[in-house]
């Protein structure tokens, strides 16, 4: 068995992610198996991150590592351990930038994921999701784990406290898919945090309380009807559905194919729907018809919402 100190270099894996899944602002995300980022890590004698190269569906970003959110992250986590050697890393993208697919985030767990295999210590998933999320704080500007912490530990997951985080995986109904949807347009993060009001009215707080935790004991106890009742985020998407042309027509014509629910992934622009398996095909095709009606052309998925989360698949 390959030890970190023998090995040189580690390739990791990060699935994308669906930020909020509506009703958990900040605080709830789920995995997408169809894609995800790759980092490659080396260790080098010399302290510090170097970014020697960025490839995949967008390649115009930050080589330097601390404008860069798999290099913030590795630094971070170097500069904590106070390493004596470091990092080289090589990124390749399989998540579209500004899609609300948790692009930022994968790139950050890929990358201390594939560092951690090369550091002589063991590091537990909470440690890397503390170093994962200063990294992606380079790119949205605050810190948040909706797509870090199911990116990093896989399936549906909820976490609680920012300082000191606890995750929470959460069960998901067997026949449960998401239907994913992105139009071909770029909605950066900041720009979507930026029109958030700060002030919320308090019925709009204790509706959204009740669908939150609707939701969470539906998906416990496998009810789908109270899983379809809850999913229905009144606080963020009202504020945020003016930025995706045709939203409101995309969301209704998934609930008219039998979605149980449908919001924005992330910050969007992509747009997800919980759906049966036996229904999911029809959600899918009634999304991007909708979107085209917008004349907006769209990438499509149905994916599971399993437990596989970031790991290494390689040297």
């Amino acid at each position: 068995m390959t030890t970190a100190a023998s090995r040189a270099s580690a390739t990791a894996f990060a699935p994308a992610s669906v930020g909020n899944v509506g009703v958990g602002f900040d605080i709830l995300g789920h995995t997408v198996a169809a894609l995800g980022d790759r980092v490659r890590a080396t260790r080098r004698a010399g302290p510090g991150v170097a970014i020697r190269a960025i490839t995949g569906v967008y390649v115009d970003l930050p080589l330097e590592a601390a404008r860069n959110t798999a290099g913030m992250a590795v630094l971070a986590m170097q500069q904590d351990l106070e390493l004596p050697y470091g990092f080289d890393l090589e990124i390749e993208k399989g998540i579209p930038l500004g899609s609300g697919l948790g692009g930022s985030a994968a790139s950050a767990v890929a990358g201390v994921v594939a560092a951690a295999a090369l550091v002589d210590e063991h590091l537990d998933r909470t440690q890397l999701l503390k170093y994962a999320m200063q990294g992606e704080a380079v790119a949205s500007g605050s810190v948040h784990v909706d797509n870090i912490a199911p990116s990093l530990f896989g399936g549906l997951v909820l976490t609680v406290g920012i300082d000191n985080p606890f995750v929470k995986q959460i069960p998901v109904p067997e026949l449960i898919r998401c239907v994913l949807v992105h139009p071909h347009m770029v909605l950066p993060t900041r720009a979507a945090r930026e029109i958030l009001s700060k002030m919320v009215p308090l019925s709009d707080v204790i509706w959204q309380q009740a669908n939150l935790a609707g939701f969470l004991a539906g998906c416990f106890s496998g009810d789908l009807a109270l899983i379809r009742e809850s999913l229905l985020d009144v606080v963020i998407e009202p504020q945020r559905q003016a930025l995706i042309p045709g939203f409101i027509e995309v969301k209704q014509a998934a609930l008219a194919a039998g979605a149980l629910g449908s919001s924005i992934s992330g910050a969007g622009p992509t747009v997800f729907a919980w759906s049966d398996e036996a229904d999911a095909e029809k959600v899918r095709v009634a999304m991007v018809e909708a979107f085209a009606r917008h004349g907006l052309e769209s990438d499509s998925w149905i994916s599971t919402i399993d437990r596989a989360g970031a790991r290494v698949v390689g040297d």
